[in-house]
Protein backbone atom coordinates (compact mmCIF):
# COMPACT_ATOMS: atom_id res chain seq x y z
CA UNK A 1 0.00 0.00 0.00
CA UNK A 2 3.12 2.38 0.89
CA UNK A 3 4.96 1.74 -2.59
CA UNK A 4 1.25 2.33 -4.69
CA UNK A 5 0.45 5.94 -2.17
CA UNK A 6 4.27 6.88 -3.25
CA UNK A 7 4.04 6.33 -6.71
CA UNK A 8 0.66 8.09 -6.62
CA UNK A 9 2.33 11.08 -5.05
CA UNK A 10 4.95 11.09 -7.27
CA UNK A 11 2.83 10.96 -10.09
CA UNK A 12 1.14 14.17 -8.81
CA UNK A 13 3.88 15.98 -8.16
CA UNK A 14 5.04 15.61 -11.65
CA UNK A 15 1.37 16.87 -12.27
CA UNK A 16 2.17 19.75 -10.83
CA UNK A 17 5.52 20.04 -12.95
CA UNK A 18 3.11 20.15 -15.92
CA UNK A 19 0.85 22.27 -14.42
CA UNK A 20 3.61 24.95 -13.87
CA UNK A 21 4.78 24.45 -17.75
CA UNK A 22 1.68 25.53 -18.67
CA UNK A 23 1.59 28.72 -17.27
CA UNK A 24 -1.30 30.57 -15.53
CA UNK A 25 -4.66 29.41 -15.72
CA UNK A 26 -7.22 31.75 -17.49
CA UNK A 27 -9.12 33.51 -16.48
CA UNK A 28 -6.23 34.55 -14.10
CA UNK A 29 -3.28 35.82 -15.14
CA UNK A 30 -0.94 35.50 -11.66
CA UNK A 31 -2.25 31.69 -10.60
CA UNK A 32 -2.43 28.37 -12.12
CA UNK A 33 -5.01 26.31 -11.08
CA UNK A 34 -4.36 22.29 -11.29
CA UNK A 35 -6.10 19.02 -9.48
CA UNK A 36 -3.25 16.72 -8.81
CA UNK A 37 -5.42 14.33 -7.14
CA UNK A 38 -9.11 13.72 -6.43
CA UNK A 39 -10.46 16.36 -4.69
CA UNK A 40 -7.48 18.30 -3.99
CA UNK A 41 -7.20 21.63 -5.73
CA UNK A 42 -3.42 23.60 -6.28
CA UNK A 43 -3.25 26.63 -6.45
CA UNK A 44 0.42 28.06 -7.48
CA UNK A 45 1.42 31.92 -7.25
CA UNK A 46 2.75 32.37 -11.10
CA UNK A 47 4.37 35.03 -12.05
CA UNK A 48 8.11 33.73 -11.52
CA UNK A 49 10.27 36.36 -13.71
CA UNK A 50 8.56 38.95 -11.24
CA UNK A 51 9.64 35.72 -8.10
CA UNK A 52 5.65 35.85 -7.54
CA UNK A 53 5.39 39.69 -6.35
CA UNK A 54 1.93 40.64 -5.62
CA UNK A 55 0.41 43.07 -8.81
CA UNK A 56 -2.62 44.84 -8.80
CA UNK A 57 -4.47 41.37 -10.68
CA UNK A 58 -3.40 38.99 -7.53
CA UNK A 59 -5.04 41.10 -5.40
CA UNK A 60 -8.36 40.50 -7.04
CA UNK A 61 -7.60 37.02 -8.55
CA UNK A 62 -6.88 35.40 -5.03
CA UNK A 63 -11.06 36.71 -4.06
CA UNK A 64 -12.95 35.27 -7.28
CA UNK A 65 -10.46 31.87 -6.86
CA UNK A 66 -11.21 30.73 -3.37
CA UNK A 67 -15.08 32.06 -3.32
CA UNK A 68 -14.64 29.81 -6.12
CA UNK A 69 -13.19 26.88 -4.08
CA UNK A 70 -15.00 27.56 -1.24
CA UNK A 71 -18.70 26.36 -3.19
CA UNK A 72 -16.91 23.75 -5.13
CA UNK A 73 -18.06 20.60 -4.13
CA UNK A 74 -15.35 18.14 -5.88
CA UNK A 75 -12.49 20.20 -3.94
CA UNK A 76 -11.95 18.60 -0.06
CA UNK A 77 -8.76 20.14 0.79
CA UNK A 78 -6.36 23.22 -1.11
CA UNK A 79 -2.57 23.03 -1.58
CA UNK A 80 -0.62 26.34 -2.58
CA UNK A 81 2.52 27.18 -3.35
CA UNK A 82 4.60 29.29 -5.57
CA UNK A 83 5.94 28.99 -8.91
CA UNK A 84 9.87 29.70 -10.00
CA UNK A 85 12.65 30.48 -7.39
CA UNK A 86 10.92 31.47 -4.39
CA UNK A 87 7.52 31.20 -2.55
CA UNK A 88 6.80 34.96 -3.40
CA UNK A 89 8.74 38.69 -2.65
CA UNK A 90 5.83 40.03 -1.45
CA UNK A 91 4.37 43.40 -2.70
CA UNK A 92 4.73 44.54 -6.19
CA UNK A 93 5.63 47.93 -5.14
CA UNK A 94 6.38 49.26 -9.07
CA UNK A 95 2.80 48.03 -9.77
CA UNK A 96 0.95 49.23 -6.69
CA UNK A 97 3.08 51.96 -4.90
CA UNK A 98 0.45 54.47 -6.93
CA UNK A 99 -1.99 53.72 -4.84
CA UNK A 100 -1.10 54.69 -1.85
CA UNK A 101 1.93 57.16 -3.04
CA UNK A 102 -1.39 59.46 -4.52
CA UNK A 103 -4.21 58.20 -3.01
CA UNK A 104 -7.63 59.13 -4.51
CA UNK A 105 -9.75 62.55 -2.69
CA UNK A 106 -10.27 66.11 -2.83
CA UNK A 107 -9.34 66.14 0.83
CA UNK A 108 -8.16 64.58 3.87
CA UNK A 109 -11.41 63.49 5.02
CA UNK A 110 -12.20 61.70 1.32
CA UNK A 111 -8.62 60.74 0.63
CA UNK A 112 -8.45 58.51 4.39
CA UNK A 113 -12.18 57.33 3.06
CA UNK A 114 -10.94 55.86 -0.03
CA UNK A 115 -7.29 54.63 1.27
CA UNK A 116 -9.46 52.96 3.90
CA UNK A 117 -12.05 50.60 1.51
CA UNK A 118 -8.88 50.02 -0.75
CA UNK A 119 -6.91 48.39 2.24
CA UNK A 120 -10.05 46.66 3.37
CA UNK A 121 -10.35 45.29 -0.24
CA UNK A 122 -6.95 43.87 0.27
CA UNK A 123 -7.21 42.41 3.07
CA UNK A 124 -10.17 40.37 1.94
CA UNK A 125 -7.31 38.73 -0.71
CA UNK A 126 -6.10 36.89 2.37
CA UNK A 127 -9.38 36.70 4.93
CA UNK A 128 -11.29 34.82 1.66
CA UNK A 129 -8.41 32.26 2.41
CA UNK A 130 -9.30 31.66 6.17
CA UNK A 131 -13.01 32.03 5.16
CA UNK A 132 -12.79 29.29 3.12
CA UNK A 133 -14.14 26.13 4.40
CA UNK A 134 -12.06 23.61 2.87
CA UNK A 135 -8.43 23.04 4.67
CA UNK A 136 -5.66 25.44 2.94
CA UNK A 137 -1.89 23.63 3.10
CA UNK A 138 0.62 26.22 2.10
CA UNK A 139 4.07 24.88 0.72
CA UNK A 140 6.58 27.75 1.13
CA UNK A 141 10.29 27.00 -0.78
CA UNK A 142 12.74 30.08 -0.41
CA UNK A 143 11.94 33.54 0.57
CA UNK A 144 8.30 34.57 1.86
CA UNK A 145 8.57 38.24 2.59
CA UNK A 146 6.02 40.62 3.01
CA UNK A 147 2.42 40.05 2.07
CA UNK A 148 3.41 36.10 1.96
CA UNK A 149 3.79 36.19 5.61
CA UNK A 150 0.24 37.76 5.58
CA UNK A 151 -1.04 34.94 2.71
CA UNK A 152 0.51 31.90 4.74
CA UNK A 153 -0.77 33.22 8.05
CA UNK A 154 -4.34 32.73 6.79
CA UNK A 155 -3.55 29.36 5.47
CA UNK A 156 -4.09 26.12 7.74
CA UNK A 157 -1.15 23.93 7.53
CA UNK A 158 2.24 25.51 6.92
CA UNK A 159 5.17 23.63 5.29
CA UNK A 160 8.53 24.83 4.22
CA UNK A 161 11.70 23.50 2.68
CA UNK A 162 15.22 23.77 4.34
CA UNK A 163 16.64 27.06 2.53
CA UNK A 164 12.93 28.79 3.25
CA UNK A 165 13.02 31.92 5.10
CA UNK A 166 10.06 34.38 6.26
CA UNK A 167 10.19 37.91 6.75
CA UNK A 168 7.43 40.76 7.81
CA UNK A 169 9.11 43.42 5.71
CA UNK A 170 6.74 46.53 6.18
CA UNK A 171 8.43 48.62 8.61
CA UNK A 172 11.38 49.12 5.81
CA UNK A 173 9.16 50.12 3.32
CA UNK A 174 8.06 52.80 6.08
CA UNK A 175 4.72 50.94 6.66
CA UNK A 176 2.86 48.86 9.39
CA UNK A 177 1.88 44.96 7.88
CA UNK A 178 -2.24 45.95 7.20
CA UNK A 179 -3.53 42.70 5.62
CA UNK A 180 -3.12 40.26 8.28
CA UNK A 181 0.13 39.87 9.55
CA UNK A 182 -0.17 41.57 13.04
CA UNK A 183 -3.35 40.20 13.53
CA UNK A 184 -2.60 36.14 13.12
CA UNK A 185 1.00 36.14 13.53
CA UNK A 186 0.36 36.61 17.61
CA UNK A 187 -2.05 33.38 17.44
CA UNK A 188 0.32 31.07 14.87
CA UNK A 189 3.39 31.32 16.92
CA UNK A 190 1.68 31.81 20.29
CA UNK A 191 4.98 34.68 21.19
CA UNK A 192 4.28 38.03 21.72
CA UNK A 193 7.51 39.09 22.26
CA UNK A 194 8.44 37.10 19.04
CA UNK A 195 6.14 38.36 16.45
CA UNK A 196 7.11 42.16 18.39
CA UNK A 197 10.75 41.42 17.19
CA UNK A 198 10.22 40.10 13.82
CA UNK A 199 7.74 43.01 13.27
CA UNK A 200 9.70 46.23 14.33
CA UNK A 201 13.24 45.15 12.91
CA UNK A 202 12.31 43.26 9.66
CA UNK A 203 14.84 40.26 10.36
CA UNK A 204 14.54 37.52 8.52
CA UNK A 205 13.66 34.00 10.65
CA UNK A 206 14.89 31.00 8.56
CA UNK A 207 13.54 27.25 8.48
CA UNK A 208 14.70 26.10 11.75
CA UNK A 209 13.77 28.90 13.93
CA UNK A 210 10.10 28.61 12.01
CA UNK A 211 9.71 24.97 13.16
CA UNK A 212 11.07 25.45 16.44
CA UNK A 213 8.39 28.48 17.10
CA UNK A 214 5.45 26.83 15.26
CA UNK A 215 5.05 28.85 12.58
CA UNK A 216 5.66 25.70 10.33
CA UNK A 217 5.04 22.37 11.17
CA UNK A 218 7.69 20.79 8.51
CA UNK A 219 10.28 21.38 6.39
CA UNK A 220 11.73 19.35 3.70
CA UNK A 221 14.94 18.99 2.05
CA UNK A 222 13.79 20.51 -1.05
CA UNK A 223 10.19 21.70 -2.93
CA UNK A 224 10.24 18.49 -4.67
CA UNK A 225 9.94 16.56 -1.27
CA UNK A 226 7.81 19.55 0.12
CA UNK A 227 5.56 19.37 -2.97
CA UNK A 228 5.15 15.54 -2.09
CA UNK A 229 4.62 15.98 1.48
CA UNK A 230 1.65 18.46 1.17
CA UNK A 231 -0.17 16.14 -1.24
CA UNK A 232 0.04 13.67 0.74
CA UNK A 233 -1.03 15.42 3.47
CA UNK A 234 -3.93 16.94 1.26
CA UNK A 235 -4.72 13.39 0.42
CA UNK A 236 -5.17 12.28 4.11
CA UNK A 237 -7.63 15.02 4.91
CA UNK A 238 -9.40 14.62 1.61
CA UNK A 239 -10.09 11.35 2.77
CA UNK A 240 -11.96 12.22 5.39
CA UNK A 241 -15.98 12.93 5.90
CA UNK A 242 -15.86 16.80 4.07
CA UNK A 243 -18.16 17.45 6.92
CA UNK A 244 -16.01 16.80 9.54
CA UNK A 245 -13.46 18.18 8.12
CA UNK A 246 -14.95 21.52 7.03
CA UNK A 247 -16.58 21.79 9.93
CA UNK A 248 -13.31 21.07 12.13
CA UNK A 249 -11.51 23.71 10.24
CA UNK A 250 -14.45 26.34 10.90
CA UNK A 251 -14.68 25.73 14.80
CA UNK A 252 -10.59 25.91 15.58
CA UNK A 253 -11.30 29.46 13.97
CA UNK A 254 -14.01 30.79 15.35
CA UNK A 255 -11.98 28.97 19.08
CA UNK A 256 -9.09 31.29 18.32
CA UNK A 257 -11.12 34.21 18.52
CA UNK A 258 -13.29 33.54 21.07
CA UNK A 259 -13.52 32.08 25.13
CA UNK A 260 -13.93 28.58 25.66
CA UNK A 261 -17.59 28.73 27.02
CA UNK A 262 -18.77 30.81 23.85
CA UNK A 263 -17.03 28.08 21.47
CA UNK A 264 -18.54 25.61 23.00
CA UNK A 265 -21.72 26.72 23.26
CA UNK A 266 -20.81 27.54 19.06
CA UNK A 267 -19.85 23.96 18.89
CA UNK A 268 -22.77 22.48 20.11
CA UNK A 269 -25.27 24.58 18.36
CA UNK A 270 -22.84 23.59 15.25
CA UNK A 271 -23.01 19.85 15.98
CA UNK A 272 -26.73 19.77 16.94
CA UNK A 273 -27.51 19.57 12.97
CA UNK A 274 -23.98 18.32 11.67
CA UNK A 275 -24.00 15.01 13.77
CA UNK A 276 -27.17 14.38 11.47
CA UNK A 277 -25.37 12.92 8.79
CA UNK A 278 -24.13 9.72 7.23
CA UNK A 279 -20.93 10.78 7.44
CA UNK A 280 -20.85 9.50 11.33
CA UNK A 281 -22.53 5.97 10.74
CA UNK A 282 -20.27 5.49 7.62
CA UNK A 283 -16.79 6.33 10.06
CA UNK A 284 -18.23 4.48 12.88
CA UNK A 285 -18.97 1.04 10.11
CA UNK A 286 -15.34 1.37 9.14
CA UNK A 287 -13.99 1.65 12.25
CA UNK A 288 -15.53 -1.28 13.43
CA UNK A 289 -14.29 -3.20 9.75
CA UNK A 290 -10.61 -1.58 10.72
CA UNK A 291 -11.07 -0.32 7.24
CA UNK A 292 -9.14 2.89 6.22
CA UNK A 293 -11.23 6.36 5.75
CA UNK A 294 -9.94 5.88 2.00
CA UNK A 295 -12.30 3.10 1.51
CA UNK A 296 -15.44 5.33 2.53
CA UNK A 297 -17.28 6.73 -0.17
CA UNK A 298 -18.74 9.76 1.72
CA UNK A 299 -20.63 12.21 -0.34
CA UNK A 300 -20.07 15.26 -2.02
CA UNK A 301 -20.44 18.67 0.10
Amino acid sequence: VCSQWCVCVCVCVRACVRARARGPTPPFSTLSISHPASMITHVELYRPEKRNAMNRAFWSEMVECFSQIAVDAECRVVVVSGAGKIFTAGIDLMDMSSDFIQPVGDDSARTSWNLRRLIAKYQETFSVIEKCPKPVVVAVHGACIGGGVDLITACDIRLCTQDAWFQVKEVDIGLAADVGTLQRLPSVIGSRSLVNELALTARKMYSDEAKTCGLVSRVFPDKEAMLAGALELAGEIAARSPVAVQGTKINLIYSRDHSVADSLDYMATWNMSMLQTQDVLKSAQAAIEKKSPKEVPFSKL
